[in-house]
């Protein structure tokens, strides 16, 4: 009985550490996040911003200044 409980605690930290690499990482997404003041939005950008591209495969829009 003592096993189970141990093994339920290694099970929930293996799987707490790999929560966030589920999401595959877009190739216009990393592009975007990489230069400075660059941002993802769904929806049309803010009114001081401007759609330089897309992110998640064409599904977000890139805002910038």
């Amino acid at each position: 009985m003592k096993i189970l409980y141990l093994l339920f605690a290694v099970f929930l930290l293996l799987f707490q550490a790999t929560s966030g690499s589920a999401d595959p990482l877009f190739a216009d997404t990393a592009e975007c996040r990489s230069a400075q003041g660059k941002f993802c939005r769904v929806g049309p950008c803010p009114p001081t911003f401007t759609a330089t591209g897309t992110c998640h495969g064409g599904m977000m829009n890139c805002c910038s200044k």
